[in-house]
């Protein structure tokens, strides 16, 4: 054999140096580019699942101002709205009020016209601006408008009307159209999004924006777009600012809008360009390389799966809070039934029983345990938005006073309380107990940080917010704001308890120190008053929350003095309606004790026969609202036909905005939430004969 030539051993060496290059050059290129396939894929499977969380949410919130909207036009159809005269404008802003979204609402007659408005500062937008046309919407359609703005509203608004039909005559074929603000039709993207990269925009079908601040392409260009073959609704497109995101469209057709979600494709890949960076490097260290480029690759996908763990984890939240929410609404009803039944009959027993005796007592303790089951179902329902709650302004300071007076008598030793209040005449417009409430939790949770003592700051302070903040629970938009903050010295919160916060029924203490709902019910208050939550702690310093509430110029509310003693009946005789028959007997003997008549029925059809039968026989109607056959509020639609003024006192164990609603359109008087006290019946019947006793007297002094 012949020896190899040197110089074709070099050559040779090289040419497998280069072969050997060549394949890991081709094999890293081939993995690379599988790791941007599957980084696009995966975001495009986030997107489409954030998409459909949001689109089904805007559907929600449009569906229900519609639903509001519908049931405004059957108050008009049974001249049960007034559109005319002095209280027209006070009984539209009543409704307003009571529909999440609306801030506005406006009854225009055919020729565009503005019959009666719940605020006259706003502009009625232009009838040219919605889609579909006003003057070819159906009676069973909606129509949104194009963003406007008014003087008095600091952020653009959204229109929606429906059609006013064939009744009342002066207002067949106008319309009720009602404003929100257009940043609601956002949802809660603001607080749930993944990236500060991601867009959420809200179109209508003709391409007009409602919300958003994705670039100035229309929705449907498909220049320089391709689509993903797993994902045919996702798009890569390069938009007319120059940056290309990946797009996912979500079409309601029923309010003909698309709701598009994106995310720029360069942040997207960041993740990818700083392996492929490395992998180059790798490249020229060789064998070295590989193990480096396989570490990246496994980091790359490991940070690819928690990212798509966390969106399945806010999800999951998102669903385990509604399904809480719809459980303690259907728990809610019979639990306080049960407890409706211990109170009547206790506080009957109690009647009975000797002043200062043993039995009195433990009556007395009996009563104590059903207000804390009450209150317990409260809390319980807070978590799912379910309580009908007080609207008023009122100052904050008095309730930090108060809470603090209450503290100040049971505080552990060696822990004080540093008081700094600078905003003594801030207002707030919302229900103060919740305020209490929720400070009382975190007061609590300071106190029970600091078991070796320390101090509990408590600060009240205004502040003016000019640009968008981003906090470490939510997000703070620009306006006025009055800022509670609660401070301690304890050992602090982990990145870990941090992530799971406001979870309900999440607790780093034992089952026998707390339940878990106490920050989840402050999350509760700080989102049902529009505001923001922002938590600063490092562990072993400490933690510190503060509240943003929005800030309120109007003056306050002024609150109803009660009666110095419980009201008594005059003999008038009362129907009683509940479909338990203890029930029925425990409220007959409360009524009873109270000077009224009752007469009960277990059933509502018999209820509502026996009214039809005596029509004058009733000075009010006492009922349930969760029965067999007929509803509380069913029953009350039926009598109206023929006892238009008989009071109705509704009864419920599960009130919230829509049972507001749906008595309201009923022509329910006065609803209360089960179990009631007997001083809380006596005076809410007291209060509705004394009205309906005064209008008969109202109205003969108009005739005379």
């Amino acid at each position: 054999m012949y020896p190899v030539p040197q110089e074709t051993a070099a050559r040779r060496l090289w040419w497998v140096a280069a072969g050997i290059g060549i394949v890991l050059t081709l094999a890293t290129a081939t993995a690379l580019w599988h790791l941007r396939r599957t980084a696009v894929d995966d975001q495009a499977r986030e997107l489409r699942l954030m998409s459909l969380a949001f689109s089904d949410g805007l559907e929600r919130g449009l569906r229900g101002a519609e639903e509001g909207l519908r049931a405004l036009r059957l108050e008009l159809r049974q001249h049960r709205l007034q559109f005319a005269g002095p209280e027209a404008a006070q009984a539209l802003r009543t409704r307003a009020a009571l529909m999440p979204l609306a801030q506005t609402l406006w009854v225009v007659a055919a020729d565009g016209s503005v019959v009666v408005a719940s605020d006259a500062a706003t502009p009625l937008p232009v009838p040219s601006s919605f889609l579909p046309a006003l003057d070819q919407l159906g009676a069973d359609g909606a129509a949104l408008s194009r963003p406007f703005t008014s003087d008095n509203a600091p952020q653009s608004l959204v229109a929606l009307a429906v059609r006013i039909t064939d009744t009342p005559a002066e207002l067949a074929g106008g319309w009720i159209v009602a404003a929100m603000p257009a940043e609601a039709l956002r949802g809660a993207f603001s607080v749930s999004s993944p990236a500060p990269d991601a867009r959420l925009a809200v179109f209508r079908d003709d391409g007009a924006r409602l919300v958003g601040t994705i670039g100035s392409a229309p929705v449907d260009e498909a220049r320089r777009a391709y689509r993903l073959a797993n994902f045919p609704n996702t798009e890569l497109r390069r938009f007319n600012d120059g940056v290309v995101r990946l797009v996912r469209l979500r079409n309601l057709p029923r309010y003909g809008v698309k709701l598009m979600v994106t995310r720029d494709l360069d942040a997207v890949l960041a993740p990818w360009r700083e392996v492929a960076r490395l992998t180059t490097i790798g490249l020229l260290l060789l064998l070295a390389s590989m193990g480096v480029s396989v570490h990246l690759v496994l980091r790359a996908d490991r940070r690819s799966a928690e990212a798509r763990r966390a969106l399945e984890i806010e999800l999951a939240r998102a669903s385990k809070l509604k399904s809480l929410g719809t459980l303690a609404g259907g728990v809610a009803h019979d639990f306080n039934n049960v407890l409706a039944g211990i109170t009547g009959f206790c506080e009957m027993a109690q009647d009975a029983a000797p002043r200062g005796s043993e039995q009195a007592r433990h009556l007395e303790k009996l009563l104590q345990a059903a207000s804390r089951g009450k209150a317990l179902v409260a809390r319980i329902l807070a978590l799912g938005r379910g309580g009908a709650r007080t609207a008023m302004v009122f100052e904050l300071e008095p309730v930090v006073d108060e809470v603090l007076a209450l503290l100040s008598a049971s505080l552990p030793p060696g822990v004080t309380i540093e008081r700094r209040i600078e905003a003594r005449d801030a207002r707030v417009r919302g229900d103060p107990t919740r305020v209490f409430e929720a400070m009382m939790n975190l007061c609590t949770n300071a106190m029970q940080a600091m078991p070796a003592g320390g101090v509990m700051g408590v600060e009240l302070r205004s502040e003016r917010v000019a640009a968008q903040r981003v906090l470490s629970h939510s997000q703070l938009a620009p306006g006025n704001y009055v800022a509670l903050t609660v401070s301690d010295q304890g050992s602090g919160i982990t990145a870990e308890v941090m992530e799971r916060l406001f979870e309900p029924f999440f607790t780093t203490r034992s089952a026998e120190s707390g339940t878990g709902l106490g920050l989840a019910v402050v999350h509760g208050v700080v989102a049902e008053f529009g505001g923001a939550i922002d938590v600063r702690s490092t562990p072993g310093r400490g933690a510190c929350f503060i509240l943003y509430f929005p800030q309120c110029a109007e003056a306050p509310s002024l609150q109803s003095v009660p009666p110095p003693s419980t009201p008594a009946g005059a003999g008038q005789s009362l129907l009683v309606v509940d479909d338990e028959p203890a029930l029925v007997d425990m409220m007959s003997g409360m009524l009873k004790g109270l000077g009224y008549e009752p007469v009960g029925y277990s059933s509502p059809s018999a209820a509502l026969q026996a009214l039809r039968d005596d029509p004058r026989r009733f000075a009010a109607v006492v009922t349930d609202e969760a029965m067999p056959g007929l509803t509380g509020t069913q029953l009350t639609e039926a009598l109206r036909a023929h006892l238009p003024r008989l009071p109705v006192l509704l009864v419920s164990g599960h009130g919230g905005a829509l049972l507001a609603s749906r008595a309201a359109a009923a022509g329910v008087s006065r609803v209360l939430t089960k179990p009631l006290r007997r001083a809380e019946l006596a005076t809410a019947l007291a209060e509705l004969l004394d009205e309906s006793a005064s209008e008969p007297r109202r109205a003969s002094t108009l005739l005379q």
